[in-house]
């Protein structure tokens, strides 16, 4: 039997072609979480065929496409939920979901609690004149970039690579 490329052991894709176009479906369902996004969609987008896609989408990213897309809407309302005023309906509607009920239902599915007890949990834990918007929390939990890669991986090894710069402090 002769060797797929996107198979082996451990289920991990070894194709860089697939996963590239694999790539690309997951950054626009990130990009536009709220739309619709059904397996046809995503297969014209990673030219591929559905079931290929679909299979292929699970064993690169370890959950099937849909659940993906779905955990991306609920953590876009829970940023809506703790930063912003919308009611839970207008949160619900922003993040592609066409139903309430099922919005509120996934959402204490995947994340133990309704949207309204989310809400009051990060509003009391977050005094309101402390709250730091999105874009400076990202800033800030960056890796920090001044260390070059080859520094680190001296570091991980134990000073077994010489250093090519020195770190300054």
């Amino acid at each position: 039997m002769p060797h797929r490329k996107d198979s082996s052991a451990d289920g991990a894709l070894e194709d860089p072609a697939l996963l590239r176009r694999l790539l690309r479906a997951k950054d626009r369902m990130d990009a536009a979480s709220h739309e619709a996004w059904p397996v046809m969609r995503l297969a014209g987008v990673s030219g591929v065929s559905e079931a290929h896609f679909a299979r292929s989408f699970k064993r690169a990213f370890g959950i099937p496409p849909h659940r993906y897309l779905l955990t991306r809407r609920i953590e876009q309302a829970m940023t809506l939920l703790r930063d912003t005023d919308l009611s839970i309906t207008e949160i619900a509607f922003a993040t592609g979901w066409e139903s309430l009920g099922t919005f509120g239902r996934i959402f204490r599915d995947i994340t133990g609690r309704s949207p309204g007890a989310m809400r009051s949990e990060a509003r009391a834990d977050t005094p309101p004149l402390d709250r730091v918007p999105a874009c400076v929390l990202k800033a800030a939990q960056r890796p920090d970039l001044t260390i070059a890669v080859l520094e680190k991986r001296r570091r991980a090894r134990k000073d077994k690579v010489r250093p090519s710069t020195t770190e300054a402090t």
